[in-house]
């Protein structure tokens, strides 16, 4: 079947978003010395899409993973989840906050040693609501609303304004437009979404680099000793700890639990049983 012109046109001002984008996230990686996975060829995954596997071995394709220690041929730890997503429609908009956190959250919870970023750059229309819920979730947000994407476009003399009443032949029109731009001018658009929402840019990329950049601050260690014990009573539960005698010969080690504190605010936590694998997430906490 014949790709639709609405899709297509879709497909446009998807690309544009991301190729204004794009190079900003490629720039921040080179002065931090991060690896950006993007799509495209790599020799250390399959395929062109990026991918990534949370603890139940579900796989969750994303548009940007910064690694540190990451390189063409080997697979480094992921600081930062980055997604970039056009939706025209509110009810399709609605749909996209919730594949967001339902690719994200879970990789978030399976590389939580790292604490990673994580980020939505959006464009078109998302309502309120969708945006307030993907930042109390602990996203950071870039978003570009439909009337701007209208003005960028209309700096080349193409009116992008489409909705589904709008006859395939008009929006066939708009994409012919688009096609027959020199590179020069395309870019431009781009660059025109970047100035209209530099203020926003900015707080993004700095939320992203006080991230990447953090310092351990504090660690808590508090090595916990002792065999429980249940109740099944409220009464006999208060009796044992009224009666415990806190001060005494020490007991076996249960486990270890670790609070890493860093500059930023970000704060991880581990609890171990064996003392190695505790030594292992204090060092690892400081990369």
């Amino acid at each position: 079947m014949a790709e639709s012109p609405a899709h297509r046109f879709g497909q446009i001002l998807g690309d544009v978003l991301e190729a204004a984008i794009e190079p900003l996230l490629a720039q921040f990686a080179r002065e931090h010395d991060l690896y950006l996975d993007r799509k495209g060829e790599r020799p250390a995954r399959s395929g062109k899409q990026v991918r990534w596997a949370d603890s139940y071995g579900n796989s969750h394709d994303l548009d940007y993973v910064f690694e540190r220690n990451g390189t063409d041929t080997e697979v480094g730890t992921p600081v930062a989840f980055i997604e970039a997503a056009w939706r025209r429609y509110t009810k399709h908009s609605r749909n996209k906050a919730q594949e967001l956190q339902g690719a994200i959250l879970p990789l978030v919870e399976t590389y939580k040693e790292a604490a990673p970023f994580i980020g939505a750059i959006l464009a078109g229309v998302f309502t309120t609501a969708a945006l307030t819920q993907l930042r109390s979730l602990g996203f950071h947000i870039v978003y570009f609303p439909y009337e701007e994407i209208i003005q960028a476009f209309a700096s080349t003399g193409i009116d992008a304004k489409f909705d589904e009443d709008t006859p395939d032949s008009e929006v066939l029109r708009k994409v012919r437009a688009w096609d027959k731009l020199p590179r020069k001018r395309r870019v431009r658009v781009g660059q025109l979404l970047l100035e209209l929402r530099r203020q926003e840019i900015r707080q993004f990329m700095d939320a992203l680099e006080r991230m990447v950049s953090r310092k351990v601050s504090r660690i808590r260690i508090l090595p916990l000793h002792g065999t429980p014990v249940e109740w099944i009573s409220v009464e006999d539960a208060v009796f044992f700890i009224e009666q415990y005698r806190e001060t005494g010969a020490q007991t076996l080690l249960v486990k270890y639990e670790v609070l890493v504190t860093y500059t930023n605010g970000d704060r991880i936590e581990g609890q171990f049983s064996a003392k190695g694998n505790a030594i292992q997430f204090v060092l690892r906490a400081q990369h």
